[in-house]
C-alpha cells in the first residue's frame, strides 16, 4: 500500500530532476490532465493545456514586470547583481513602451527578406563544417556541428571580427540554469555575475571597434543608436547585444540536435525524410513541435485574471507556460500528439512564443535548421548514432538540448 502514497507526494513538476530533464513529455500529460493551471512549490502558476497558453501569450493583462517579479522571488538587493540588473534591459524582459523602442532598433535585420538572403551563407558555413569532419569518420553532432553554424551565423550579424570568433566556438555552454523556474543559489548567481562580466568586457571591445570602424552589421547600428542618446542606453546596448548573442544560437543548436535525435529514434521518418528531402520545410515545425528547444516561458498578471482555467491569479503573480506540454496537447493535435510525423499537416507549434515577445529570429532558425539537417542526411548518408536511446541532455530545463550527440559514419 505504500509505494502509491509515495508516489502521490511527488510534485508534478520538478523540472531538474533527471527522469523530467530526460523526457518531460509524460510530466506535462499529467499535468493536462489533473491540474492544467498548477500551483508550483514555488508559488508560480504553471499553465500546461495548449488554449491556455496560446492566450496567455497573446492576452495584454500579461506582461513580463521583470524587477518586480525578480525582487518579490530574491528580495530588494537583486538588482544590484550584475546578470539581473543586465537581463532588466533585456528586451525579452520588458513591457512597452521600452519593448517596443527596443526591439524596433533590431527588427530589421531579421526580416524575412534578409534571411532568405543569407541563405547561401549558411549553406557554405555548413559544407565548409562537414568538409572538415568528413575524412574523421565521427564527431559530435552538437558541438562539431549544429554549434558551429548559428555561431558563425551570429557573428557574422554582429560583425565581430573572425580573429576574434574562436573564443565563441570553444565557449562552455552553461549559462542556461539562470532562466529556469528554480530559484538560483547564491553560486550560480555568482558564476551567471562571472560569465556577464566576461561578455561585458569583450562586447565593450567590439563597440569601440564598431565606432571606429563602422559596418553592415547589428552592433554598427545599435552603437549608431546610442550615440544618439534618445534611443539607447549603453547599458541596454550591452545587455541586448549579449541577449541576441545568445539567443541568436542556443535555441538553434537545440533545434538542430533535438532534431536529428528524433529523427534517428524513428527511423521510417528518417527514411522518408531522405526519400523526400522536399519535406524538409514541414519537418522542422514538426522538430519544433515534438522535442521543443524552448520548453517555457514566463509571463507576469498585470491585473487579477479570474478566466484562466478554474483559479483566480491575483496581480503580481507569475504565470508559467509550458509550451513543450501546449505542442503535445491532443485537443490541437489529435492524431497521435506523442508521435513523430513529418507529413503532419497544420503544424502551428508555439516553440517560439506569441505575441509582442514572438522570437525574433524564428525565421533564421528554421532556415539555418532545414540547411543543417538536409545537407547533413544529403552528404552523410550512412551516418548513425552511437546511442540515441540514452543521450546525454544538459541538466537545464527551459533551454532543452543535448550535451553532446556523438555519431560516426
Amino acid at each position: 500500500m505504500n509505494e502509491p502514497a509515495q508516489a502521490a507526494a511527488a510534485p508534478l513538476f520538478n523540472p531538474l530532476s533527471p527522469e523530467f530533464i530526460r523526457n518531460p513529455y509524460p510530466h506535462y500529460d499529467h499535468l493536462r490532465q489533473l491540474d492544467p493551471v498548477h500551483i508550483t512549490a514555488h508559488g508560480m502558476y504553471l499553465v500546461s493545456r495548449h488554449a491556455d497558453v496560446s492566450s496567455v501569450l497573446r492576452d495584454k493583462r500579461f506582461g513580463k514586470d521583470f524587477v518586480e517579479r525578480s525582487t518579490r522571488r530574491y528580495g530588494p538587493k537583486i538588482m544590484e547583481e550584475p546578470i539581473f540588473r543586465s537581463m532588466s534591459h533585456w528586451m525579452l524582459q520588458q513591457d512597452p513602451p521600452d519593448h517596443t523602442r527596443l526591439r524596433g532598433l533590431v527588427v530589421k535585420a531579421f526580416t524575412a527578406r534578409r534571411v532568405e538572403d543569407m541563405r547561401p551563407r549558411i549553406q557554405e558555413v555548413v559544407d565548409r563544417t562537414l568538409d572538415r569532419v568528413i575524412p574523421q569518420g565521427q564527431m559530435d553532432l552538437i558541438e562539431d556541428f549544429a554549434f558551429r553554424l548559428p555561431v558563425t551565423i551570429i557573428c557574422d550579424m554582429l560583425g565581430i571580427p573572425k580573429e576574434h570568433r574562436e573564443v565563441f566556438f570553444s565557449g562552455t555552454r552553461d549559462s542556461g540554469r539562470i532562466l529556469d523556474p528554480v530559484p538560483l543559489t547564491p553560486e550560480d548567481i555568482a558564476k551567471s555575475n562571472a560569465n556577464y562580466v566576461l561578455s561585458q568586457m569583450y562586447f565593450q571591445q567590439l563597440f569601440e571597434l564598431r565606432r571606429k570602424q563602422p559596418g553592415d552589421d547589428l552592433t554598427t547600428q545599435l552603437v549608431q543608436a546610442e550615440e544618439d542618446g534618445s534611443k539607447l542606453t549603453n547599458e541596454e546596448l550591452t545587455a541586448n547585444i549579449i541577449l541576441l548573442f545568445g539567443a541568436g544560437h542556443e535555441t538553434t543548436v537545440n533545434l538542430i540536435g533535438n532534431g536529428l535525435l528524433a529523427l534517428y529514434r524513428n527511423p521510417d521518418q528518417l527514411a522518408l525524410l531522405k526519400a523526400r528531402p522536399e519535406l524538409i520545410a514541414n519537418a522542422i515545425e514538426e522538430f519544433l513541435r515534438y522535442d521543443s528547444s524552448v520548453q517555457m516561458t514566463g509571463r507576469v498578471t498585470l491585473e487579477s485574471i479570474d478566466d484562466l482555467g478554474d483559479k483566480k491569479i491575483p496581480k503580481g503573480e507569475t504565470v508559467l507556460c509550458l509550451l513543450g506540454s501546449a505542442n503535445r496537447d491532443p485537443a490541437a493535435y489529435p492524431d497521435q500528439p506523442d508521435r513523430l510525423d513529418i507529413t503532419r499537416p497544420n503544424v502551428r507549434p508555439l516553440s517560439f512564443g506569441g505575441g509582442i515577445h514572438f522570437c525574433l529570429g524564428a525565421q533564421l532558425a528554421r532556415i539555418e535548421a532545414e540547411i543543417a539537417i538536409s545537407t547533413l542526411l544529403r552528404r552523410l548518408p550512412d551516418l548513425r548514432l552511437d546511442d540515441a536511446q540514452n543521450p546525454e541532455w544538459r541538466p537545464t530545463f527551459v533551454l532543452r538540448g543535448l550535451k553532446r550527440l556523438p555519431a560516426r559514419w
